[in-house]
């Protein structure tokens, strides 16, 4: 079969197929496979047990777009997401599936303007997505209608339920109508999830995945902490220690593609840039001249970087910070292969190293701190490398032409002197120390290492008087931390999230506990992985480092059923 033909025997129509091509989507994921086919039918309600990254988003998704009611634009499908990166990565996922069809599709998330909100939901929107928070705030509103949907997802429900979200999950539900389909995807299924199901779904299909580990063995695996801006200046430092750099290197989003692969061209690196918006034929050429080395440097989303098989690259670099462990295995992959060893470079902000630890800890691999190298050390590697050359140019036949030049130039000059204007002429700007900014000082009293980001869950809500600014104070009257370090504060109803350094969340929680006795402490862990986007503001870092280098229409025919209240 070839590949759209799989995706056709799915039951997928050609519009779908069309927009699953122009992603550049080689064969359906195991989870495709399975729920596309049952939810395609709209007989029973789906449970997937699947981890992120294994391709859940199209698994709904297409579904859902095949089964859109294109004459009403009401709201037809609602899907409940814990984070606002998520919500944002789920919609931008599904707009890209339209294959020509004409709906809109509307994150809705914390943080974002709710008079931007309005005015899209009072224009009309087939799909929504977005975190229980803001979607039970419109609900109480009255400024959302979930009484006519024909589908529900709730994605990473486990995740969900860590947030403290289930209540407001449970609360949206009874705003639904009981003729909706229904699909619950997971990583894990505690006890509150089966719950959940049992309670609110219908007649239902379950569906695993089984997460295969990928080898990591052949590839050495680096991360640097680096600011934001810094990103770029650590990068070409990278590529500039290698004698010969050639490697693949992810960014997250398509516009943050092309801003990359444009300043390293302007900063004179061979490279490319590879995404969804670029057309098939130019795709086709772009990895051609990347394979036959004519270009060094291809620079790519994960999805653009679908099918791509390389031998032989030295290095992958995540520029950007992988979503999910499985997708970080899936790029890494990429080098080690053949029998060849390959390094995996990781840059992370100073809020994502809760993160990565959550990388390590679920992909069960070893990622090693590293320091990036200082620019003496990079321009004295540049001067050994020049010297090699040339003197291994000296050993080659060069010429009656060049012999007589050199002749002429010796008569009249000393040889240091010509020697040296040759290297200059030719190799002045490579040596340039100046090529390079100096990178920006961190903080010295709180490394990433030790601490990171994470996210607290406090038992303090509106209806215990509270408002983000007493939140703040009252972390700040239970321990010793200043106001920069307190972040990201949620006010709900019953209870507030804030974001904290991790030692300091490890401090103000093993006081509770201590003054808990037993009972329930006043402030937990959420139990939530920080990453990149989570907070406003980012902390200042240490400074960076030394160089560490190892060579839907309407669902029809659903029969009512009971909701236990």
């Amino acid at each position: 079969m070839t590949d759209l033909n799989q995706f056709e025997a799915l039951g997928l129509d050609e519009r779908s197929l069309m927009a699953l091509d122009k992603k550049g989507f080689e064969e359906p994921t195991p989870i495709q496979k399975e729920v596309i086919p049952i939810l395609l039918k709209n007989e029973v309600d789906v449970i997937g047990q699947a981890m992120t990254g294994t391709g859940k988003t199209a698994a709904f998704g297409l579904p859902i777009i095949e089964n859109l009611d294109m004459g009403v634009t009401h709201v037809q499908a609602i899907i409940l997401t814990p984070t606002r990166e998520l919500a944002i990565q789920v919609a931008e996922e599904i707009y890209s599936l339209r294959g020509g069809r004409r709906f809109k599709v509307l994150p809705i998330y914390g943080g974002q303007s709710i008079s931007g909100q309005l005015r899209r939901l009072k224009s009309g929107v087939e799909i929504v997505v977005g975190t229980p928070g803001r979607i039970l705030d419109h609900i109480g509103r009255k400024t959302l209608d979930l009484s006519k949907i024909s589908f529900l997802v709730l994605d990473e429900a486990d995740e969900m339920l860590n947030m403290g979200f289930i209540d407001d999950i449970e609360t949206i539900i009874e705003a639904t109508n009981d003729t909706k389909r229904v699909a619950l995807f997971s990583a894990t299924m505690p006890a509150r999830i089966r719950q959940l199901s049992k309670k609110y779904m219908g007649e239902t299909k379950l569906i695993r995945v089984e997460n295969k580990q990928l080898t990591t063995d052949l590839t050495e695996q680096i991360y640097f902490e680096v600011n934001k801006r810094d990103k770029l200046e650590a990068l070409c430092r990278i590529i500039d220690l290698e004698n010969e750099f050639y490697g693949l290197i992810f960014c997250r989003t398509k516009v943050a593609v092309d801003e990359l692969a444009n300043r390293l061209i302007d900063r004179g690196y061979n490279a490319d840039g590879l995404h969804g918006d670029i057309s098939q034929q130019m795709r086709i050429r772009i990895l051609d001249k990347f394979k036959e080395k004519r270009t060094m440097i291809l620079v790519a989303t994960d999805v653009a970087a679908r099918g791509l098989d390389v031998q032989d690259l030295s290095h992958v670099i995540n520029y950007s910070l992988p979503q999910d462990p499985l997708s970080y295995i899936h790029r890494i992959g990429r080098t080690g292969r053949a029998g060849k060893t390959g390094t995996a470079i990781t840059f992370i902000t100073p809020d994502e190293y809760r993160k990565l630890s959550y990388i390590k800890r679920e992909a069960k691999t070893d990622i090693q701190k590293g320091t990036l190298p200082e620019v003496e050390e990079i321009i004295d590697l540049k001067r050994n490398n020049i010297i090699t050359k040339i003197d291994a140019a000296v050993k080659e036949e060069t010429g009656k032409l060049y012999r007589k030049m050199a002749q002429q130039l010796l008569q009249e000059n000393y040889p240091e002197d010509v020697i040296a204007a040759i290297i200059k002429m030719t190799y002045s700007d490579e040596l340039d120390a100046s090529n390079y900014t100096k990178m920006r000082a961190g903080r010295k009293d709180r490394g990433i290492e030790g601490e990171g980001k994470t996210r607290v869950f406090v038992s303090l809500g509106k209806k215990d008087g509270y408002t983000p600014k007493k939140v703040v104070e009252f972390i700040k009257n239970s321990i010793k931390i200043k106001d920069r370090f307190i972040d990201d504060v949620t006010v709900m109803t019953d209870f507030s999230f804030v974001t904290l350094p991790y030692q300091d969340a490890e401090e103000i929680i093993a006081l509770f506990k201590k003054k808990a006795k037993g009972k329930l402490p006043l402030i937990t862990k959420a139990n939530k992985p920080s990453g990149g986007g989570n907070s406003r503001k980012n902390f200042k870092g240490k400074k960076s480092y030394k160089g560490k280098r190892e060579g839907k229409r309407s669902f029809k025919g659903r029969p009512a059923r009971r909701r236990d209240k």
